[in-house]
Formats: structure tokens, C-alpha cells, sequence
């Protein structure tokens, strides 16, 4: 592969991105962090109210996990949050509040696996460690014809092997920013840009009519259904919040009361009683379907139902309507609230 050319075409082709014009290592973890499973696009609102917020890892450190939470919300995979949270509390007690500078250092972070610590390392410091992300493998998955699926053991060797061998070790984060924007501008999972390709001499794949095959992905995930009943139960101008502790989906977040059914997605009227009876709830009238709704997450479905009801009486655990907005929320059951209290 010509390094030089796919160099070249980064600097004339690249994305102005704040995250570009930094070597602060706070800025580059941050944006990475948040760009894990989410598209640019979605990603860079998120990181400049971050940085508004808490524009140190001092600054972070010293929030409440509810703040960060709250800013988080719906980035989705809210274990990024609190990981982020957690770090920022690690690297001012144990690293002084400065950012360790090499990449084995670097992966002891929690939340920081290889692929940050060698963006972190190679950006912020110009250590000549190699990244590899989705839109890495799929290059070079093409570019040298491989196709040793990239979510297997043996495949994630022999592309580390060659990631770490194509490197420009002269100008690790350069090389490792150009490869990344070729493949999420260029060499696309789908209508890559063949025809105009700078390295369409290098590519094995469009040589050999394979580029719409690579890279090869093995496909292991089980999608577990869960059926999910939320209450809005409303007093007044109040309502219940529940916050989530169990090690589960959305954790620490807070959500409206839960029942949680089998497959065959009905409520038992003790269940129902049995929620009444946590919050002190007395319902005026039974209550009724407000909406439904199916919220997919990677490995789960969410077969979501919404009720509604009022109570006679003060209930458990009410909040003012008012104050919604400071109480980090699944973007599910926040979408639900805007559109029908708030």
C-alpha cells in the first residue's frame, strides 16, 4: 500500500473536526469515547456540550454521575458514561491529573481498549502503534484481499500483523487518522468509491470483483426479546421515577415504574398489585395503553408498552414534572415524556 498517497488524499480530502486540531489527550479520549458506536454526525454535539461542561479531566472528575449521565443521554450504551466518569476520577487521584503517555499505560484506563489507546497514543504522543476500527479492517481487509473473518480470533491477529506492518511509523497519527477517514469517505461498507480510488492499483478486491464481500464478519448475535410494561403514574404535577441499580441495561439511569413480563406479554393482576402497593399508588380509574413501541438494542428487543393512570393519593417516589430534565433518562421513556407531559 502507498502510504504517501492515501496521506495525500487525507489532507485534501479530511473532515474539519475539532478533535483534528488537538494533541490534548483529555480532547481525544473524550471524542473517542463518544464515538464509539455512534456516527460523527450524532458524536460532535455530545463532545463540544461536554467540553462546555467539563473542559478538564479535573473539571469531569468532580461531577456527580447523574450530571454526566444526563449530558449522555441518547448516545445510547450508557456504560460509556459511567466508565468516562470513573476514568476522569482515576487519572486525577492515580496519574495526577495528567493522561499516562504510552499505549500499554494507556490500555490500564478502564472503558480505554486497544483501538483508544492506540488513537491516543499515536495522536497525542506519535507513538508508532497502529489502530484498528471497523473502517480499518474493512480497508484492509480489501486492500490485500483477506477474507479470515475480522470478529475472529485468528482474524484479528493476522490484521493486527498487517495494521502494525503498514504503519508510517514516522507519522503514526497521521497515518492512523488518514486510513481511518479513507475508509468512512472512500472505501464505504457499501458504493465504495472505486472508479477514483487512489490505491485502486494496491486493491486485491477490485481486481479480483470481491470488494462488495470484504471484510467477512461472522455473524454471533442472539437477540433476546423482552417485554417491558412502564408506568406513568401522575399526581397532581407529579410522577414516579424509579432509578435502574441492577446490572442490566441503562444502569443508574432512572425510568417510570417496570413490570417486565414473559413472552406472552401479559400482566398478572398480582403483579399489577404488587406495584401499587411499592409506590402507595391508588388508581383512580384502571389503567390504559398509551403507546407501544419496539426499541432494538444490539443484542436485545424491546417490546415496550406505556400506561397510564392517575392516583388519589400521593405516591412513592414522585417527582415534579417540573424537574424531569435533571434526572437522566433512556432516550426511549424520554421520547415518551416529551411528547405527552412535558
Amino acid at each position: 500500500m502507498n502510504n504517501n498517497k492515501l496521506i495525500e488524499w487525507y489532507l485534501q480530502n479530511k473532515r474539519d473536526l475539532p478533535w483534528r486540531k488537538t494533541k490534548n489527550p483529555y480532547k481525544i479520549w473524550l471524542s473517542e469515547i463518544i464515538l464509539q458506536q455512534t456516527q460523527v454526525k450524532q458524536g460532535l454535539p455530545y463532545y463540544q456540550n461536554f467540553l462546555t461542561h467539563y473542559p478538564d479531566v479535573q473539571a469531569l472528575a468532580k461531577a456527580k454521575e447523574q450530571e454526566v449521565l444526563n449530558l449522555w443521554q441518547g448516545l445510547g450504551y450508557y456504560s460509556r458514561a459511567r466508565n468516562l466518569h470513573y476514568t476522569a476520577k482515576d487519572i486525577v487521584t492515580h496519574y495526577k491529573g495528567t493522561f499516562p503517555k504510552t499505549y500499554k499505560e494507556l490500555l490500564k484506563l478502564k472503558g480505554v481498549g486497544e483501538y483508544t489507546a492506540a488513537a491516543i497514543a499515536s495522536f497525542c504522543y506519535n507513538e508508532p502503534v497502529a489502530v484498528l476500527d471497523g473502517n480499518v479492517y474493512r480497508v484492509l481487509s480489501r486492500l490485500f484481499g483477506i477474507d479470515t473473518a475480522i470478529n475472529t480470533t485468528e482474524g484479528k491477529k493476522i490484521f493486527k500483523q498487517i495494521a502494525q506492518k503498514q504503519l508510517d511509523k514516522q507519522q503514526p497519527g497521521l497515518y492512523n487518522q488518514a486510513i481511518m477517514e479513507f475508509g468512512a469517505l472512500h472505501c464505504k461498507p457499501a458504493r465504495p468509491k472505486c472508479k477514483n480510488c487512489p490505491l485502486a492499483t494496491d486493491c486485491l478486491a477490485l481486481q479480483t470483483g470481491q470488494t462488495e464481500n470484504l471484510p467477512v464478519k461472522v455473524s454471533k448475535v442472539n437477540i433476546k426479546q423482552r417485554y417491558l410494561h412502564y408506568f406513568l403514574v401522575e399526581w397532581q404535577d407529579h410522577i414516579i421515577l424509579e432509578k435502574r441499580e441492577n446490572k442490566d441495561i441503562w444502569l443508574n439511569l432512572f425510568q417510570l415504574p417496570l413490570i417486565e413480563t414473559g413472552s406472552n406479554n401479559h400482566i398478572s393482576s398480582k403483579k399489577l398489585e404488587k406495584l401499587f402497593d411499592k409506590y402507595n399508588i391508588t388508581p383512580l380509574k384502571k389503567p390504559v395503553i398509551q403507546e407501544t413501541k419496539l426499541h432494538k438494542l444490539t443484542h436485545q428487543h424491546l417490546h415496550i408498552t406505556f400506561w397510564r393512570l392517575k392516583s388519589q393519593k400521593k405516591p412513592l417516589q414522585n417527582v415534579s414534572k417540573s424537574t424531569l430534565k435533571n434526572y437522566p433518562l433512556p432516550i426511549v421513556i424520554a421520547n415518551f415524556l416529551d411528547n405527552y407531559i412535558l
